[in-house]
Parts: C-alpha cells; sequence; structure tokens
C-alpha cells in the first residue's frame, strides 16, 4: 500500500481502520487488550482507540502471520524483537511448513482423482470385457511377501510401509498385489511375491520398483477368488488370439473395497505390460 505522507498522521476510527484492513473491528480491540497491537491514540474523553494509515504495514504483517497459522504466542515474541532476522527466520518456518501442507493436498487430490477413476470404471465396465490401454511410466514402493503371508498380515504390512513414506493414511495411496506371468504361464496363481504401493507424489529414492510405460492389457475379475485362475486363462487365451506377448508383472488392485463391505463383491482390476 502507498502511503501519502500527509495522510500518514490522519487518525481513523476502529471501524474505519478494521474496515480498511477486511477485519472485524473486535479483532483489533482484542489485539489492543493482549498487547499485541495498539491504537496510535486513545481519546481520553471517551476512550474510542484511533489508528492511523502509519500502521497498516504492521497490521498487515500480523494478519499474513495468522493466515500461516502463527500463534498469537509467536507473534507476541517477535513483535517483542522485532528485526529483519527474526521475521526472516519466523517467515522461513512457515514457509517449509507451508510446503509441506501442499505437497500433501496435491497428493490428496491425486487420490481423489484415482478413486473419481475407480467410480467411474465401476459405473461403465463390462466385467466380461478386456481391453488395451496406455500407462505412463509409474514408480512404486514394494513390500517382498510370499504365499504363506495372510490377508491381515499383508494389510500390517502395506499400512507399516506407508507411514514410512509419511503419508497420513492407508487410503493415502493407492496399493495392490503383483505376480510375475512367468508364474501365471506355469500355473502358480498363487505365487505373489509383492505388494506394491503407488506413492502419489514424487519421491527421489532407490530401490523403487518401475513400472515400465506402454500399453497394457487389463481385464477385471469379481468372484471366488479360488477361481481367479479362469480368468488369468481368459487374459492368455485373448492375448494368443491377437498375438500379444504378456511380460513382466500382473498388477492387481481392488477398486471398490471403499464402496462395499463383503469380500466376494470386490472387484479386481488386473494389469498386465504388453511386449513392444
Amino acid at each position: 500500500m502507498v502511503i501519502k505522507m500527509d495522510e500518514k498522521g490522519k487518525l481513523l476510527t476502529i471501524g474505519q481502520f478494521a474496515a480498511l484492513h477486511g477485519i472485524n473491528k473486535k479483532t483489533l480491540m482484542w489485539y489492543d487488550e493482549i498487547g499485541l497491537f495498539k491504537p496510535v491514540f486513545i481519546n481520553p474523553e471517551n476512550g474510542y482507540r484511533c489508528y492511523n494509515y502509519h500502521q497498516s504495514s504492521l497490521l498487515e504483517t500480523i494478519l499474513l502471520l495468522r493466515e500461516l497459522d502463527v500463534s498469537i504466542h509467536e507473534i507476541q515474541t517477535f513483535m517483542k524483537k522485532r528485526s529483519a532476522k527474526s521475521l526472516n527466520d519466523l517467515l522461513n518456518e512457515k514457509i517449509a511448513e507451508l510446503d509441506l501442507k501442499i505437497a500433501h493436498l496435491r497428493a490428496v487430490k491425486k487420490t481423489l482423482c484415482n478413486y473419481r477413476q475407480n467410480m467411474e470404471t465401476l459405473l461403465t465396465m463390462d466385467l466380461s470385457e478386456i481391453t488395451i490401454l496406455e500407462k505412463e511410466k509409474r514408480f512404486l514402493v514394494t513390500v517382498e511377501i510370499d504365499r504363506e503371508i495372510s490377508y491381515d498380515k499383508e494389510v500390517e504390512m502395506i499400512t507399516q510401509k506407508t507411514q514410512e513414506y509419511q503419508l497420513r493414511r492407508l487410503h493415502d495411496a493407492s496399493y495392490g498385489t503383483m505376480i510375475a506371468v512367468e508364474s501365471l504361464k506355469r500355473g502358480d496363481f498363487d505365487d505373489y511375491t509383492k505388494l506394491f504401493i503407488e506413492i502419489p507424489f514424487p519421491i527421489q529414492e532407490t530401490g523403487l520398483h518401475i513400472q515400465p510405460c506402454g500399453n497394457y492389457l487389463r481385464a477385471f475379475y469379481k468372484g471366488d477368488w479360488e477361481k481367479m485362475s479362469e480368468k488369468y486363462q481368459e487374459i492368455f487365451d485373448y492375448a494368443n488370439r491377437h498375438r500379444l506377448q504378456l511380460t513382466g508383472f500382473s498388477y492387481e488392485k481392488i477398486i471398490n473395497e471403499n464402496v462395499t463391505d463383503h469380500i466376494e463383491e470386490y472387484i479386481v482390476q488386473i494389469e498386465i505390460p504388453i511386449h513392444n
């Protein structure tokens, strides 16, 4: 705000000054009572608080800090030793916190978009249909498992892993299971070797599993989990008819567990890379 020199001495009522800064005058009264921001003048006859334009920059600084969730106590401490260094230190701290919040909100948005995509798929899908789609490269966190590990234990392992990557809740990420295509080809349909977690924000970590970009064969399965081998047989028959070579891993993900409590109603999305 650019203030003319002759305006700095002009007195404003508490209502005028509050309106100038878009706040309630009770806020100014409270700031005065706690000694955070005092009026420049109090009329001795009626006790009315008065302010001037020169105080605007300081009030705006306080309002900015409050918008950044800086506590009143922190602001009071800053006001007692106000300097360029103390404000710089405080702003650096809050900017770092804000960056974390922004990153979290971006992750939440990506998770919500994944949920929405799953719901759109549920509304339009044909369980008998097998399709080909193109996917971008993705980086997955994986957890080694074997066929002896129970479903309950898998959930515990996934939960622990998400916490290691500073996710607030299990459903802040997409997760599922991986089984090698070679295992499926030899009829070993229980040879799951990995759980995967798709972290919804960029991470710079070594040892991540790369889910390659390219064309994928996609199918869906609903029913008795013991009979999922029949779906895989359909998939391989489809691939043979269309001369498609499947490779790598089959990535399985339940896409409707947040809208049903019944395991028998779960719909598994199956995606397998096609060798180019």
